[in-house]
């Protein structure tokens, strides 16, 4: 079959659906309307299956096919219909059913080409935004029924809600989730309530019921998938944080990959809130440096070369987000330049990215043919994008193996078949990745880079058992389940602990280090057991990180020593100041002579004031426990014999 013969088989599939679903409503379509219904019913199942469940559809698109645009009337046609409303399920049953009908006005106009790119883009953000108009009813039932949140002067806290990502850049696609972060300016309580509640309760449970309310299937459907792993800590963190805690973890613990998803935060529909100013100065030194940041290249290489390992991994051919060239790549190279020069230019702080790519060609950053190439590569695969999602209103960047779907993809972005569209698809993504690997690159060391790609890959999973779990077992690492457990819950201690944007980054550099020495040995459980205490331990301790990190042959010696003797791993872990002794193998595995050790102790102990008897007491342990690791690494290296390694702890316990 042809293409136009599969469409067309769609078309009358979709029409004979109609009339018998909704026989009245198709009846009263008005017939210069008639080829463009049968059009867009064959290209979109959602479309189709959107007007026959709501008798209303037909006649409302019929109402406003011919409306210019959409989005300035959204807020003002949603408290109308809010304003009715009585109680959550009422709730939940308009925000459906409002963007149902919605979306079929944007979809309509995407596959029938009426509507720009960034006039779809607007619709699909404006109509996310809108949508948080239930935030206003869900506001004002929970102060009804808890009292209204105050800070110490009486004044009434709301929460504002941060849309993240495309959401926040007005870029949103068709069918996306959407990634929020709650927060609110003060700490306080209720009043007004049968009892008071502090504020962070009154609004944890305020977010937990708009969460709901956006993200919760029913028979309605849903509005939008809610993604809140954005937010300090991830899933592991409070639901919402007040401005002081937020300021407080990204100036003592914020990431770079962090810094990259702040660029595009934007307060839902609170533009006007003094709070908001606030909440937007305070958040700007973390995202832009007052100085050129050129370390921004090094933590994008980091993300993409993560980005890619998942698209191997999980075999994500096709994807025109994701892949070499794709979408997620223009975003990078505008965001590079906005994360190295932000701070000093205020003209590249803008959250859209056409914005953002016009302002690199002002300021001469780029040649202004790639600039072309960018935009033109960008607006050809968002549209893409869109219409492949418009399909059924799922969430995928991947191009369809459905021949039915490859026809509908190739007629409504103008092309004759399918082969001419992924010709143009390729043409666009092999230009983009061009500019990409001239301005990103891949990383100056390229043998390091070879050789541990597959541990970072490791290490980046961790948060994923059942991924990590399929990697170990691909690399055949013996016992794949123990380690799978034990890395898990290493990244949960580590969750734990208070690591600086310094310490997690020379951790993000030790541990696949770490792992590339143990995972494939036949005894990696236990050694990883013993090593992940030890690192676990020091995490918080910049300088053993950074010791183990620049020094491998440390590193191996520890590994070594972990492995042979589950006494000296406990050891070292106990007393890291030891790690210290792993510099120099040599003098590692060369106890002192039997007869000098209370002479180096004596030396060892002469340059601490005698007065100080806490210091020389402190010294003497310190002496002790670096003699006993000399002597046990003797003893493991086969340096000394067994009745040799009896008289060493003999004579250095008749030393102390």
């Amino acid at each position: 079959m042809t293409s136009q013969d599969l469409i067309s088989a769609a078309m009358e599939k979709a029409w004979d659906k109609i009339s018998d679903a909704q026989p009245d409503s198709l009846a009263c379509w008005p017939a210069h309307r008639a080829t463009a219904l049968r059009q867009v019913m064959g290209y979109s199942d959602f479309i189709t299956a959107a007007i026959a469940r709501d008798a209303t559809l037909l006649p409302w698109l019929d109402a406003h096919l011919d409306d210019p645009s959409r989005y300035d009337g959204y807020r003002d046609e949603l408290a109308a219909l809010l304003s009715t409303v009585q109680d959550e399920i009422g709730l939940h049953r308009v925000l459906r059913q409002f963007r149902r009908r919605e979306m079929v006005w944007i979809a309509w106009h995407d596959f029938t080409g009426q509507a720009a790119l960034t006039a779809s883009l607007a619709h699909l953000s404006h109509l996310a935004e809108d949508d948080h108009g239930s935030y206003n009813w869900l506001y004002a039932q929970s102060c009804r029924e808890l009292g209204t949140p105050m800070n110490a002067a009486g004044e009434a806290q709301p929460m504002l809600i941060l849309g993240m990502g495309k959401l926040g850049g007005g870029e949103l696609n068709f069918s996306s989730d959407i990634d929020l972060i709650f927060t609110y300016p003060e700490n306080g309580e209720t009043q007004g309530g049968r009892r008071s509640l502090a504020n962070a309760q009154f609004f944890t449970r305020l977010g937990q019921r708009l969460i709901k309310a956006l993200d919760q299937q029913t028979y309605d459907g849903f509005c939008y998938r809610v993604d809140m792993r954005l937010r300090p800590f991830g899933d592991s963190g409070p639901l919402v944080m007040s401005y002081a805690a937020l300021e407080d973890y990204y100036q003592e613990q914020g990431r770079d990959w962090e810094r990259y998803a702040m660029i595009k935060a934007r307060v839902m529909g609170r533009e006007s809130f003094t709070q908001y100013q606030e909440l937007r100065q305070m958040l700007r030194p973390f995202v832009f440096r007052r100085y050129i940041d050129f370390s921004a290249i090094q933590s994008l290489r980091r993300m993409k070369s993560m980005i890619s390992s998942e698209v191997r991994r999980r075999g994500l051919h096709n994807n025109i987000k994701l892949g070499a060239g794709g979408i997620r790549e223009v975003e990078f190279i505008a965001q590079s330049f906005q994360l190295i020069r932000g701070g000093r230019s205020p003209d590249l702080r803008g959250r859209g990215l056409l914005e953002t790519l016009s302002a690199i060609r002002e300021q001469g950053l780029l040649p202004g043919e790639q600039v072309d190439e960018l935009e033109q590569g960008y607006a050809f695969l968002r549209r893409l994008e869109n219409l492949l999602q418009a399909i059924d209103d799922k969430q995928t960047q991947t191009l369809p193996d459905k021949p039915l779907d490859q026809c509908r993809l190739a007629l409504a972005m103008g092309y004759a078949d399918w082969a001419a569209l992924t010709a143009a698809t390729e043409q666009h993504m092999q230009a983009i990745h061009a500019v990409f690997d001239d301005i990103i690159g891949a990383d100056d060391d390229e043998g390091q880079c070879e050789v541990s790609a597959q541990y970072h890959e490791l290490w980046n999973m961790v948060k994923d058992p059942e991924v990590l779990l399929t990697i170990l077992t691909e690399m055949n690492a013996p016992d794949a389940k123990t380690q799978t457990t034990l890395l898990g819950n290493m990244k949960a201690e580590l969750s734990k602990r208070t690591l600086g944007p310094r310490g997690r980054e020379v951790l993000a550099r030790l541990m696949p280090s770490v792992l590339a020495l143990i995972v494939n040995r036949e005894d990696a459980a236990a050694v990883l057991e013993r090593v992940s205490k030890l690192i676990v331990r020091i995490a918080t301790r910049t300088t053993y990180l950074e010791l183990l990190s620049e020094h491998p042959a440390a590193l191996e010696q520890l590994v070594r020593l972990c492995a042979a003797s589950p006494m000296v791993a406990a050891q070292l872990s106990q007393y890291p100041i030891l790690l210290d002794e792993l510099l120099d193998p040599q003098h590692l595995y060369s106890p002192t002579p039997l007869t000098n050790y209370g002479d180096e102790l004596r030396e060892y102990l002469a340059r601490i004031p005698e007065e100080d008897m806490e210091q020389q007491m402190e010294a003497i342990r310190q002496f002790k426990q670096t003699q006993l690791l000399r002597i046990a690494a003797a003893d493991i290296a086969g340096v000394l014999p067994l009745m040799k390694v009896s008289d060493h702890l003999t004579y250095l316990a008749e030393a102390l």
